[in-house]
């Protein structure tokens, strides 16, 4: 069974596993601070690129893993 996380975005870091409702999972491939915001680049299980911009608190799901924020 794997575990899942609810980790802020500004806790998100390259190489996690990021899950959605429908159950797709999203590999992280980098995390920038943009502003006040977090820019957060993905793969698809398909290998398609993907990116989404988030505020720092906003909430994702995670498989399993560490957290540790990225620098302000």
């Amino acid at each position: 069974m794997k575990t899942i996380e609810l980790r802020q975005a500004r806790h998100l870091e390259v190489g996690d596993t990021l899950v959605n409702v429908a159950g797709h999972v999203y590999e992280v491939t980098k995390v920038t601070r943009i502003g006040r915001g977090i820019r957060v680049q993905y793969l698809t299980s398909e290998g398609r690129p993907g990116r989404f911009t988030a505020a720092p608190e906003a909430i994702s799901r995670v498989l399993g893993g560490r957290a540790t924020p990225i620098p302000a």
